[in-house]
């Protein structure tokens, strides 16, 4: 998970991210990390279309984007 946030703060890519609010519920999120602090960071999120801060506990899990891999391939 780390390293796919690494990455998307180096590289400036997005990745996928399955996350879980405060309020508990799920969504998909597709971002660009910003900033990585120790329990947090900091990313601009395409579905509020503005930087958001995220808490590192509440991700589920972290995907390479399927759009930049198929652009790759």
């Amino acid at each position: 998970m780390n390293l796919l946030l690494e990455k998307s703060l180096v590289e400036k890519i997005p990745v996928n991210m399955i996350y879980m609010a405060a309020n508990k519920q799920i969504t998909q999120r597709r971002i660009i990390v910003r900033e990585i602090h120790e329990g947090f960071f900091k990313a601009y999120c395409f579905l509020r279309k503005a930087d958001r801060l995220f808490k590192k506990e509440n991700i589920l899990s972290v995907m390479p984007d399927k759009q930049k891999f198929l652009k790759s391939s």
